[in-house]
């Protein structure tokens, strides 16, 4: 029979190992980028906190929908804002009136079964799920199909209060194929993921917040983006390896039971205490001061 403890490092390992086996291997931010845009935006009152980098979606004449080539531009950048020392957190949004509404359809309609079976397509989608720092969604307008996908990909969600989410591939005769009918069940449960997924039907921001996609609604529908940035550059205050081990046991949380889960967390809680910020925050606290944590 296999330990727990057993189980517990093997689950650890393979986490380490997806973010290791990134599709694109490491780069630098590009000057520029045919689909996206991109920047970085500093704590505006504590320099030694973490910046946020921000990745807006910018194909708004298509509703932002999600080409092989803009995602693959969303999957460099945000490779390369993972790498960034300076990075705390990023945000992804998307220009126009949707935050994404769905795949690219023109793309995907001369594709066939051996072309989809023999590319995995989509597979490559899942690299965002393998970024080590917190991803917020900022979620404007649409997120249908791949949209909503990208959005339950993401770690944060928030949305205005126009936002609307769906799953509706069964209206093209297909179904979702990059996560909607396995994350949507996990934030959402079985009963309100099957009336979404095979009616087609979308749901508002409010209905997505009391089911539990999203996190909460932000009233000003301009101040959207500033709102996830404000949040990026709360979770930047905070100790870096903290943060991204602690993303690290929530995602381990799909895959372990609450046995090995809570063994795991244990172990990333002990571990932390070898981390020169863990003596920083404590005597911070204990001083009555702000801690600079200096991610070591």
């Amino acid at each position: 029979m296999i330990s727990l403890t057993h189980k517990c490092h093997r689950i650890s390992n393979a986490l380490m190992q997806k973010r290791a086996q990134l599709s694109q291997p490491f780069s630098s931010l590009k000057d520029t980028y045919g689909s996206i845009l991109v920047s970085t935006h500093s704590h505006p009152n504590k320099p030694s906190a973490l910046g946020v980098g921000l990745i807006e979606l910018n194909q708004p004449k298509s509703l932002n929908s999600l080409s092989d080539a803009l995602f693959n531009d969303l999957i460099h950048a945000s490779i390369a804002f993972d790498s960034m020392d300076e990075i705390g957190a990023i945000v992804v949004t998307g220009k126009g009136k949707a935050f994404a509404a769905g795949a690219d359809i023109p793309e995907m309609i001369t594709k066939d079964f051996a072309h989809a079976y023999n590319t995995n397509m989509f597979s490559q989608w899942a690299d965002i799920c393998k970024i080590s720092k917190p991803i917020i969604a900022a979620v404007n307008g649409f997120a249908l199909g791949g949209g909503c996908e990208l959005a339950m990909m993401c770690d944060i969600v928030i949305a205005s209060p126009n936002a609307k989410f769906g799953q509706p591939e069964v209206n093209l005769g297909i179904i979702p194929g990059a996560g909607g009918t396995q994350r949507l069940v996990r934030c959402i449960g079985k009963s309100k993921s099957m009336e979404m997924v095979l009616t087609g039907d979308m749901i508002d921001a409010a209905k997505a917040e009391r089911d539990g996609l999203i996190s909460k609604v932000v009233e000003d529908r301009e101040g959207l983006v500033d709102e996830a940035i404000s949040m990026g550059h709360k979770i930047g205050e905070k100790g870096p390896i903290a943060v991204r081990m602690a993303k690290e046991c929530i995602m381990a949380a799909d895959e372990m039971t609450l046995g090995e889960g809570l063994k795991f967390e244990r172990r990333n809680f002990h571990a932390l205490f070898a981390t020169n910020d863990q003596k920083e925050g404590m005597n911070a606290f204990l001083s009555k001061k702000s801690p600079n944590f200096t991610n070591s």
